[in-house]
């Protein structure tokens, strides 16, 4: 079973920087069909959509304007640049892959990354 594999969250502070990154090492050269999703979960909250990458570019509004979601295609790895962090950030965050056709259905899921913002 392919499995998105997530890194690079940790400890940051109040206004600081971190870069998630989600890499995808099963799906080779169909990976540039792929809608990748970041999506956060916080402690006592629904899981939500941070930002998603495929045929548009999509954020969530309590993220636009900080965040910078990126891809390689030919890295299979989608990349989170989390600037201006605040606590209100501190979550998993989770990584998704979807492609649907008449054909194939994929949705794909990492086990997640934690970031946590100090103040």
């Amino acid at each position: 079973q392919v499995q998105l594999v997530e890194s690079g969250g940790g400890l940051g502070q109040s206004g600081g920087s971190l870069r998630p990154s989600c890499v995808a090492p099963g799906f080779g050269f169909t990976f540039r069909y792929l809608t990748v999703i970041w999506y956060r979960q916080a402690p006592g909250k629904e899981r939500e959509l941070v930002a998603s990458t495929g045929q548009s570019t999509t954020y969530a509004s309590s993220v636009k304007g900080r965040f910078t979601i990126s891809r390689d295609n030919a890295k299979s790895t989608v990349d989170l640049q989390m600037n201006s962090l605040n606590p209100e950030d501190t979550a998993v965050y989770y990584c998704n892959a979807q492609f649907r056709s008449s054909f194939v259905t994929i949705n794909a899921w990492g086990r997640g990354t934690q970031v946590t913002v100090s103040s």
